[in-house]
């Protein structure tokens, strides 16, 4: 009798938890109703009174009324991205898929493919090593294999052509659980590196350990890869010496637990 009412608790517990898990999403979708679409209502005003007054007015305008202008320009664009942006950071919980079988051979080419041009245009070359099988969110794979390609092409040392290595490997640390299958996602570069200070920062959002000038971006793509990874109830942190390039280590479950099949959190816009 003492067991029946226990497990009775917990399943009033889990229920209440998970209707708690369910308003909060709801709560987090409707933040991101707002900012793909009340945020970006006045943004665009900027930008096409901006274009206007530069198409109509723009020989009347000195030196100076001309760089007045065009940082106006580059302001709004630089809004732009970083609303859709953390668009972005807000619909990896939100806006998700149920994990199936995933190649993550085929997913790897597929991202290459998309980042054909940026890969002819940095004059580097990505190398893909034989990848697992594993249970996953397909598309949050590929956002996250993408975000960390892009981020070994985009951080690279002057005069030096970008080198990304993708590969698998058994996990080097200790797998939260022994009890499935882990595999070891490896994403290595030749760029500029970082200082290991910085290990944990460059995971947050909006963080840059560079200006703007230099690298272009807002600082949520590698945010995002760990909320994708955390999702999948795994593990991502970075191994790197500053201008010998990084390596960003990926542990992940091949098989997700039963648990991740119940998708808790509603499908979000």
């Amino acid at each position: 009798a003492r067991d029946t009412t226990e497990r009775k608790i917990n399943e009033q517990v889990l229920k209440s938890t998970m209707l708690q898990l369910e308003r909060s999403n709801r709560e987090l979708q409707d933040f991101a109703s707002i900012a793909s679409h009340d945020l970006q209502e006045p943004l665009r005003a900027i930008q096409a009174f901006g274009d206007r007054l530069q198409s109509r007015h723009g020989s009347q305008l000195d030196e100076q009324g001309h760089d007045y202008l065009s940082r106006v320009i580059r302001a709004s664009d630089r809004m732009r991205s970083l609303i859709q942006d953390l668009l972005a950071y807000s619909r990896v919980t939100t806006k998700t898929l149920p994990f199936t079988t995933v190649e993550l051979d085929t997913v790897t080419h597929a991202v290459l493919t998309d980042l054909s041009v940026r890969v002819e245009e940095s004059g580097g070359r990505v190398e893909v090593g034989e990848l697992p099988t594993l249970e996953a969110d397909a598309l949050q794979m590929r956002q996250l294999l993408q975000n960390l390609i892009a981020n070994g092409l985009k951080f690279h040392r002057d005069g030096e052509p970008p080198l990304v290595k993708v590969y698998a490997r058994e996990p080097d640390q200790e797998v939260p659980d022994e009890s499935v299958a882990w595999t070891q996602l490896v994403v290595e570069d030749n760029g500029i590196g970082l200082d290991l200070k910085f290990a944990e920062r460059i995971f947050s959002p909006f963080e840059r350990l560079h200006t703007k000038n230099k690298y272009a971006g807002t600082g949520i793509g590698l945010a995002i890869c760990r909320k994708i990874v955390e999702r999948h109830g795994g593990t991502i942190v970075v191994e790197s010496i500053p201008g010998q390039g990084s390596k960003f280590l990926v542990t992940l479950p091949v098989q997700q637990p039963e648990m991740a099949f119940e998708e808790l959190a509603p499908h979000g816009v």
